[in-house]
């Protein structure tokens, strides 16, 4: 395993973001195991966060410019802190978010930020992908913006499950939207990480049983 993968879910499970027990995500799906943005407190760890992911975003995208997405609620510090990683690294990006309900006062609109133009790029910042059913109310959200175009998604694990088909939840999304999904880690990557230490054979056991059942087939 690379690096800058153990560090990168070292940092996860001592910030708290990475837990291990029962849960029920999103898409309602019972798992082992739980990546929660939210758990992120502090300054320190949100601005180690954006540095991960403005390191894929380098590796995958280059000096690309685009505007950066951070879904509401926790993408919103995502996208914020991938954008504060960025400028630091050279790359100065206009990031922006949404309101869960629009404002019909003040400025009014449903976003907040810089708001893309026709033309321009978008990049969506958001934490994990388990059935695509957060991707796809992002894109609803974004379909009002017109003439802009959704260039990619970054996410911190990818979990490897099937969507609303065999395929992978990331792969469904690519494929229907016709944009890439990059992922700082993978599921595989957590097991390996785990498999490191004898005492964490319990949670490689459950949530390789989770995968055996909703795994992707393809």
């Amino acid at each position: 395993m690379e690096n800058y993968k153990r560090e990168f879910i070292q940092f996860l499970e001592k910030a708290g973001v990475l837990r291990f027990g029962d849960f029920t995500a999103k898409s309602g799906r019972k798992i082992p195991y739980f990546i929660n943005a939210g758990m992120i407190k502090t300054g320190n760890d949100i601005a180690r966060l954006g540095e991960f992911y403005a390191r894929a975003y380098t590796e995958k995208l280059g000096n690309q410019p685009a505007v950066l997405y951070g879904p509401a609620y926790k993408g919103i510090s995502l996208a914020v802190s991938a954008a504060v990683a960025l400028s630091k690294n050279g790359l100065n990006v206009p990031f922006f978010f949404n309101r869960k309900e629009v404002k019909d006062h003040g400025e009014g609109g449903v976003f907040v930020g810089y708001v893309p133009q026709a033309g321009e790029e978008v990049v969506i910042i958001e934490d994990v992908i388990t059935a695509g059913t957060a991707i796809r109310e992002s894109m609803e959200i974004l379909s009002h913006l017109e003439g802009v175009k959704v260039a990619a998604t970054f996410i911190m694990v990818d979990r490897k499950e099937k969507g609303q088909t065999e395929k992978g939840a990331m792969q469904e999304v690519e494929e229907q939207f016709g944009f890439p999904v990059y992922s700082i880690v993978d599921v595989y990557d957590i097991i390996e990480y785990l498999e490191e230490k004898p005492e964490n054979a319990g949670n490689v056991e459950r949530i390789r049983a989770y995968l055996a059942k909703n795994g992707a087939r393809a």
